[in-house]
């Protein structure tokens, strides 16, 4: 039996329908179009009354939030089932698990327990892998992480991770200028693990091989990262000058100006952004916090280490889409392309996940004129709903 979406905006991957319907049945979408061309047997219907339907948001980097966090992980089911519901909430309907640790123990102790739980599913948004935000970072460019979280880049440890992640590692944040850098990149790739360039001191010359080469996503642009000068470009030159791959951009206004957020729209345009919340404290009020070996202070909801570094964000998806709008100018299907159909492409999971198409995944969010979310679906199943469908 169908059920189906009327009387709503409809962002497609190219075009925006202003009087649109959704038609989903079997856990997919079976029609995506204007309504004088829908199917004539509509199943269960909604009005949606002129909200805008997209497809739902996939937040490749983030940490946790109300106090759920994948850092502080302790082979517990209930974090990643708490941050799916809350996921969900704001329009996530797929996400990475963004973990980092003290100790290759602590990195195996995730890639073994987190993939059972992948596969047994949760409730809210779907959990689409694992991302690690290190060890193999700078030591210069390690922002919150403690020193003695980083090590250099080894074969021998990331062939153990990648065994023990039995095909759910999506994405690793490395340093290019590393030693042995090269060399795990390649195990990545071969294994089809994102290479995210982050964290890094690299030269202009060493950030531009890797973006050429391996590096196919950049980690949070401008944070933890060798800046622009003009005797010495550094990463964020490299990115600006690069022809490919992705970049992400943390849209809260404090982790990067709107003008230099501007910039690398201007420079790459929206189909290489990736918009990302990097969240740590989303949900949590305002205080201070403990996450294992993480201290973090939460300030007029911006996070810090007592050091003064930032430590995440406290933004969530759905607000990264409006403020796409309100402070970078773009248009809402612009803004839905970056939190979107970019990072399903990015994961290779384009085949079913980004688009509002026929035969896509019927992972879905209703969104209310300033973001809010009404409603989110995931794979033909509603996770989150405000009353829409009573």
């Amino acid at each position: 039996m169908p059920t189906s979406f009327v009387n709503a905006r409809l962002l497609t991957p190219d075009r925006e329908i202003p009087d649109g319907v959704l038609v989903v049945e079997d856990q997919q979408i079976v029609y995506a179009g204007a309504a004088d061309g829908a199917p004539a047997a509509l199943g269960a219907t909604f009005d949606l009354d002129k909200r805008t339907v997209s497809p739902g948001l996939i937040d490749i980097h983030v940490h946790g939030a109300e106090g759920n966090s994948f850092i502080a992980f302790d082979a517990d089911d209930e974090v990643l089932e708490k941050y799916s519901r809350y996921a969900a909430s704001r329009g996530v309907t797929g996400f990475l698990t963004s973990v980092a640790f003290a100790d290759h123990a602590g990195y195996m102790r995730a890639c073994r327990a987190y993939p059972p739980l992948f596969e047994r599913g949760v409730s809210g948004a779907e959990p689409l892998g694992l991302h690690l935000e290190g060890p193999f970072l700078s030591l210069e460019k390690r922002a919150t992480f403690p020193a003695h979280w980083l090590r250099t880049p080894s074969t021998q440890e990331m062939a153990e991770m990648l065994e023990a992640g039995d095909g759910w590692i999506r994405q690793m944040t490395m340093a290019p200028e590393l030693p042995g850098a090269e060399e795990v990149a390649r195990q990545c790739v071969e294994a089809g693990v994102v290479v995210a360039l982050g964290h890094s001191n690299a030269s202009y010359e060493c950030a531009a091989k890797a973006l050429a080469g391996r590096w196919s996503n950049v980690t949070h642009m401008y944070n933890a990262m060798s800046g622009l000068h003009h005797r010495e470009p550094g990463v964020v030159g490299a990115v600006l000058h690069s022809t490919d791959g992705y970049v992400e951009l943390i849209p809260d206004g404090i982790h990067a100006h709107p003008a230099a957020m501007q910039l690398v729209l201007e420079r790459l345009g929206t189909d290489r952004v990736i918009l990302i919340s990097d969240a740590t404290m989303a949900g949590l009020p305002d205080g201070e916090h403990d996450f294992g070996d993480l201290h973090i202070i939460v300030t007029d909801g911006v996070a810090r280490i007592p050091a003064g570094n930032l430590a995440g964000s406290t933004i969530d998806m759905n607000r990264c889409v409006a403020n796409a709008c309100s402070l970078l100018g773009t248009s809402m299907q612009d803004a839905v392309r970056m939190a979107s159909t970019n990072p399903a492409r990015l994961l290779g999971l384009d085949d079913r996940l980004g688009r509002l198409e026929t035969g896509m995944d019927a992972s879905i969010v209703v969104l209310d004129a300033d973001a809010g979310v009404a409603l989110t679906m995931v794979r033909g199943e509603i996770v989150y709903d405000t009353g829409i469908v009573g």
